[in-house]
C-alpha cells in the first residue's frame, strides 16, 4: 500500500540514500502508530533500489536489560569482519557480542570497532544502518550507535532511526538530522480510511476520522475494531467508543484495547501462544512454540499462531514470528491475567536454559516476592554484562537482584554494587537513587562509609552544598578509624574535587588537610599529592612540587595516575609539568577506550598549553577536550574546555569569538556555579578587552577573579594571571588597587615555589616599579628560568622595551620588542605582537607584516589530523587515536593538503615541523 501524505519525507528520504556520506543520516521522530516504521521500510527500499546494502536493528521492550542486543542483531551480517579489526578493537568488540572471554571492554573501543567494521563493509558497497525503536533498545547498543553516528558524515554510511515522541535518546544530540513525522491532514486522512474500508456509512466514517486523529495506524486498524462492534457500517454509540465515556484515553491506549478484543476473538491456546510470543525477548518460532508446548502439552505446532496471523496481529514465517506493530506486543500481556503472565515467563525461562541472562529475566519476571536463588542468577547476569561493558544491564540486573534479596545485608550489598556501576557511568540521578535505597536499610558501619564515598566519587561536586566538604573530612577521618584506610583516600579525593570546583572556606579545607596528615599513607603517594594540591595549593605548594617533579620521570607508566598529577601541578602553578602529565596520560586513555576521562586530561593540557603560550598545540587539544566531554555528558569540563577555547581566541585577537565562546561557557559555568570555569571565562574577557583597548572594562573582567564574593573566584587559578592584571592596571590607572592585590599575595608566595605566582609576581614587581628600580627588577625576571614559558618572557620583552622607550632609550628598546614581537608572532598571539610592531615604529624600526600561520587556515579537528600525520602516524593510527575510521582520516587529509598547497605526508611534516619548533622555543 503507498504511504498516504509523506511525499516530503519520502522525498528527504530518498535524497539522503542516494548520497550517503553527505550527512549522517536523520531521526525519524513522532507518536505510536504515525507511521516511522512505515518510512524507515521505504527508505530500506529505495536503498536496496541503489545498490545499498542494508543492516537493520529494532528495539524491543523485553530486551532492553539485556547488553548489546540491538548490537548484535545489527551486526550479525558482517560478523565476519571482527577478526579483521585491530587487536584491542577486536577483543573489544568480541567480548561486547559474547564471541569470547569477558574482558570488561570500553564501551568507546566497542564504538570504535563498530564504526571501523561498519566503515570497512561499506568501502565495498555503500551502507544504510536502519534502527527502530530506539527507546526500546538496550542502552550499551543505543551509545554505540550514538558513537558512529556522530562520525559517519565522511562515510558512504547512512542512519535512519526511529524514535517515538517523548521518549529520552542520546541519537537526537548524535548528528542525525531530526524528521518529525506528524498526524496526517484532514483530507489525507480520509483518503487514507476510504482506501481501508470504502463501504462505511457517514457517520461511521465521520466517528472513525474523529477517533483516529491523523494517525495512520488507528486509520487503518480501527475499522476492524468498529466492525467488531456491529458492522462496518454502524456507528458507534457515545458508550461503546473505544476510549470510553467521558474524556478519551490517549491515542495509544484506544489501538491497544481495539488489539484486545481483536485477540479475545482467539482460541484459548491461539491467546496462550499469542502471550508467549509477546513475552518473549526474541522472535524465534522454535522459543515460541517450545514455551507453549510447557503449557499446552508437548503436541503444539505452527499452526496454533495462524489465526493471530489471520487477525493481522503478527506476521509468521517459518522461523519467525512478528508482532505488526510493537503496541499489538504490548497490548497482549496487558489484557492477560497476573497468572497467566507468571506462567508464560516460567515457560520461557525453563525453554532458555542455555541463555542465563534472559532466562534471569523471566524467572524474576515471574517471582513476585524475595527468592535468593533467583536473585543471584540476576547477579551473575549482572557480572556478565558488565565484563562484556554492558554498564547500564548490570544496573538493571543488580536493582532487581536486591529487590529479590532475602537478607537485608545482600540487598544492600547489591544496591551499592549498582550505584558504584552508576558512578563509574555518569550517570548520577540513578547513583543517588540507589544509594537512598540503600541507606534506607540501615546499613552497617562500613556500608555507610561505601555509600558516602560513592557520591563523593563525582569529581565536579558543583551541584552539593559546599558544606559537605567539612562533613566528608570527618566521614573519612571515621571511616580510617575503623581501618578503611582506601575508602579513606577515595572520599578525601571527592572532598578535594569540590575544593576545586566550589570554594568550601578555609575551615574546611584545613579539617581536610588534618585528616589527610593523618592517614597511615604516604606523602609521595600520588594520590596524597593530588589532594593536597587541590586543598591547599599554596600552603603546601612547596611540598607538592618537589613531589611532582620527582614523579614527572615515571610519567606515562599510568594514565589515571598522570591525569591527576597533571590536575595537581594546574592547581599549584606548574604549567609545564602539568602539560607534560596531562599528554603523558593521554595515549594511555586513548587506548583502553577511556573517554570519560579523557577529557578530562586534555582540558588541563589546554588550559596549561594556553598559559604558557603554545597556542599551536593547544587549539586541538581544546576542541577535542569539549567535543569528548559534550559527548560523554560531563557539561563542566566542556564549560572549561570552552572558556580555554576563548582564551585562545582572545589571545589570537579573534575577540568576536572569544566573545562568544565565552559566553557559552559562561551559560554552563553559572548553571552550575562551576568557579573554574567562570574563572577562566573572566581571564578571556579580560584578554579580549586588552586586545581591544579596553582596559577599564580588563581590570573589571580580571579583577572578578580576586574577589571571593564573586562565582568567578577560584582559589589557586586567581594567582596566574598577574601579569594580565597588571598590565590592565597600569593601564586603566588603578595602580593602587593592583598593590594592594600583590600585598595580599605575597605571604602565599612566600609558602610556595609556584612558577606561574613567581613569575606573574617579578612581572608585577617590574612594571609597578619607581624608574630607578625597574630596570634592576626587569632584568632579575629575565634572568630567572623561564624554560617552556614563552609567552611570559615575551610578555616581560615587551614591557621592558616599552618602559626603555619610555625613558627615551629607544635604540635599546628595539632588541626587546623585536624579540617580543617575534615570539608572538611564532606563538600566534596576533594583538601581542600588533603591540611589539606599534611600540617599535614608536621607536624608529618598522616591521614585516607578520604571515598567516600555517595552522591557522585548518580547523582544530584538521589540526589534530595534520599534526598526527606529520608525525608519521598512518591513516589508521591516527583514526584509533582519535577514534574516527581510518577512510574519514583519509578524506580529512585530502581536503587539507589543498589548502596548505602541500602534495604528501612529507610535505606536510617540512611545513609543520619548523612551526612546531618555534613554539616550543
Amino acid at each position: 500500500m503507498p504511504l498516504f501524505g509523506r511525499e516530503p519525507e519520502l522525498k528527504a528520504l530518498a535524497e539522503i540514500v542516494d548520497r550517503p556520506g553527505d550527512r549522517s543520516g536523520v531521526l525519524l521522530r513522532g507518536e505510536a502508530g504515525i507511521g516511522k516504521s512505515a518510512l524507515a521500510a521505504e527508505a530500506v527500499s529505495a536503498a536496496s533500489l541503489a545498490g545499498l546494502r542494508v543492516l537493520t536493528t529494532t528495539g524491543v521492550e523485553a530486551e532492553q536489560n539485556l547488553a548489546y542486543a540491538g548490537l548484535q542483531q545489527l551486526l550479525y551480517p558482517v560478523r565476519a569482519g571482527v577478526d579483521a579489526l585491530p587487536a584491542p578493537q577486536r577483543d573489544a568488540l568480541r567480548s561486547a557480542l559474547g564471541l569470547a572471554d569477558p574482558a570488561e571492554p570500553s564501551a568507546y573501543l566497542v564504538g570504535l570497532a563498530t564504526l571501523t567494521l561498519l566503515a570497512e563493509a561499506a568501502a565495498a558497497r555503500s551502507l544504510l544502518v536502519v534502527a527502530e525503536d530506539v527507546h526500546w533498545l538496550d542502552r550499551a547498543s543505543l551509545d554505540v550507535l550514538a558513537f558512529v553516528a556522530r562520525r559517519i558524515e565522511s562515510e558512504p554510511i547512512v542512519m535512519v532511526a526511529t524514535l517515538r515522541e517523548g521518549e529520552r535518546s542520546p541519537l537526537p544530540d548524535a548528528g542525525l538530522s531530526p524528521m518529525p513525522v506528524g498526524r496526517l491532514s484532514d483530507t489525507v486522512a480520509a483518503e487514507l480510511l476510504d482506501s481501508i474500508a470504502p463501504g462505511l456509512t457517514p457517520a461511521a466514517r465521520a466517528r472513525l476520522l474523529e477517533e483516529a486523529a491523523g494517525n495512520p495506524l488507528a486509520l487503518t486498524e480501527l475499522p476492524a475494531a468498529m466492525e467488531g462492534h456491529g458492522g462496518a457500517g454502524s456507528p458507534l454509540s457515545p458508550s461503546d467508543r473505544l476510549g470510553g465515556p467521558g474524556s478519551a484515553p490517549p491515542l495509544s491506549e484506544r489501538l491497544e484495547r481495539a488489539f484486545t478484543t481483536r485477540v479475545a476473538a482467539l482460541s484459548g491456546p491461539g491467546r496462550t501462544a499469542l502471550l508467549v510470543a509477546a513475552l518473549n525477548q526474541s522472535d524465534s518460532v522454535a522459543e515460541t512454540l517450545a514455551a507453549t508446548g510447557l503449557i499446552l502439552g508437548p503436541v503444539i505446532g505452527l499452526e496454533i499462531l495462524a489465526p493471530a496471523a489471520e487477525l493481522r496481529l503478527i506476521e509468521l514465517s517459518i522461523d519467525a514470528v512478528r508482532f505488526r506493530h510493537p503496541l499489538m506486543r504490548s497490548a497482549i500481556p496487558a489484557a492477560s491475567t497476573l497468572a497467566e503472565r507468571r506462567r508464560a515467563h516460567l515457560a520461557l525461562a525453563e525453554t532458555l536454559r542455555e541463555h542465563p541472562d534472559r532466562r534471569a529475566w523471566h524467572r524474576a519476571a515471574a517471582t513476585v516476592e524475595a527468592d535468593e536463588e533467583v536473585a543471584d542468577e540476576l547477579d551473575h547476569a549482572a557480572q556478565r554484562a558488565r565484563h562484556r561493558g554492558g554498564v547500564a544491564a548490570a544496573v538493571a540486573a543488580l536493582e532487581q537482584a536486591a529487590r529479590l534479596s532475602e537478607q537485608q545485608d545482600r540487598k544492600a550489598a547489591r544496591l551499592l554494587e549498582a550505584a558504584e556501576l552508576a558512578v563509574e557511568s555518569g550517570r548520577r540521578d540513578t547513583a543517588e537513587r540507589l544509594v537512598r535505597d540503600a541507606q534506607a536499610l540501615g546499613l552497617s558501619p562500613r556500608r555507610r562509609a561505601t555509600a558516602a564515598w560513592l557520591l563523593s566519587g563525582f569529581e565536579d561536586g558543583v551541584r552539593e552544598d559546599v558544606s559537605r566538604v567539612s562533613e566528608l573530612a570527618g566521614l573519612a577521618a571515621s571511616v580510617a578509624a575503623d581501618g578503611q584506610v582506601e575508602s579513606a583516600v577515595r572520599i578525601l579525593w571527592g572532598a578535594a574535587m569540590r575544593c576545586f570546583w566550589s570554594e568550601p572556606g578555609p575551615a574546611a579545607r584545613r579539617s581536610l588537610l588534618g585528616v589527610a596528615d593523618r592517614l597511615p599513607v604516604p606523602a609521595d603517594d600520588p594520590r596524597m599529592v593530588a589532594i593536597a594540591a587541590y586543598v591547599a595549593p599554596f600552603e603546601r605548594g612547596a611540598a607538592v612540587l618537589e613531589r611532582l617533579r620527582e614523579l614527572a620521570g615515571a610519567a606515562g607508566a599510568d594514565p589515571e595516575v598522570d591525569r591527576y598529577l597533571g590536575s595537581a601541578a594546574l592547581q599549584v602553578g606548574a604549567f609545564d609539568l602539568a602539560a607534560r602529565f596531562s599528554a603523558a596520560a593521554a595515549p594511555g586513555l586513548r587506548a583502553q577506550g577511556r573517554l570519560g576521562l579523557l577529557p578530562r586530561a586534555l582540558a588541563v593540557q589546554a588550559w596549561s598549553l594556553a598559559r604558557l603560550g603554545d597556542l599551536a598545540t593547544a587549539v586541538p587539544v581544546a576542541a577535542e577536550a569539549a567535543t569528548f566531554a559534550q559527548e560523554t555528558g560531563q557539561p563542566f569540563m566542556y564549560g572549561l574546555a570552552t572558556a580555554v577555547q576563548a582564551e585562545i581566541a582572545a589571545l589570537r585577537g579573534d575577540h568576536d569569538q572569544a566573545g562568544a565562546l565565552a559566553d557559552e561557557a559562561g551559560r554552563v559555568g553559572l548553571a552550575a556555579g562551576a568557579r573554574p570555569v567562570l574563572a577562566t571565562v573572566q581571564l578571556a574577557r579580560g584578554l579580549a578587552a586588552m586586545g581591544e583597548g579596553r582596559f577599564d572594562n580588563a581590570f573589571a573582567d580580571l579583577s572578578r577573579m580576586l574577589d571571593p564574593a564573586d562565582p568567578a573566584y577560584q582559589l589557586a587559578l586567581r594567582a596566574y594571571c598577574l601579569a594580565e592584571l597588571t598590565e590592565a592596571a597600569v593601564r586603566a590607572g588603578q595602580t593602587a588597587a593592583m598593590r594592594d592585590i600583590l600585598r595580599e599575595l605575597e605571604p602565599q608566595a612566600a609558602s610556595t615555589s609556584s612558577p606561574a605566582l613567581h613569575i606573574g609576581l617579578r612581572y608585577a614587581r617590574a612594571v609597578l616599579a619607581r624608574n630607578e628600580e625597574a630596570e634592576e627588577l626587569f632584568t632579575a625576571a629575565l634572568r630567572a628560568d623561564l624554560t617552556g614559558w614563552p609567552a611570559e618572557r615575551g610578555r616581560l620583552h615587551l614591557a621592558f622595551g616599552e618602559w626603555l622607550r619610555r625613558q627615551r632609550r629607544a635604540v635599546e628598546s628595539r632588541t626587546h620588542l623585536r624579540t617580543a614581537r617575534e615570539t608572538f608572532d611564532a606563538l600566534g598571539m596576533a594583538t601581542w605582537g600588533e603591540r611589539a610592531r606599534r611600540e617599535l615604529r614608536g621607536a624608529g624600526e618598522s616591521s614585516p607584516n607578520r604571515d598567516p600561520d600555517t595552522r591557522e587556515k585548518l580547523t582544530p579537528h584538521e589540526l589534530s589530523i595534520a599534526q598526527l600525520a606529520a608525525e608519521g602516524l598512518t591513516n589508521r593510527e591516527i583514526g584509533q587515536r582519535l577514534y574516527l575510521s581510518h577512510r574519514t582520516v583519509g578524506t580529512h587529509l585530502h581536503r587539507i593538503f589543498p589548502k596548505l598547497g602541500v602534495s604528501s605526508r612529507d610535505d606536510l611534516a617540512l611545513m609543520l615541523k619548523p612551526l612546531q619548533e618555534r613554539s616550543s622555543e
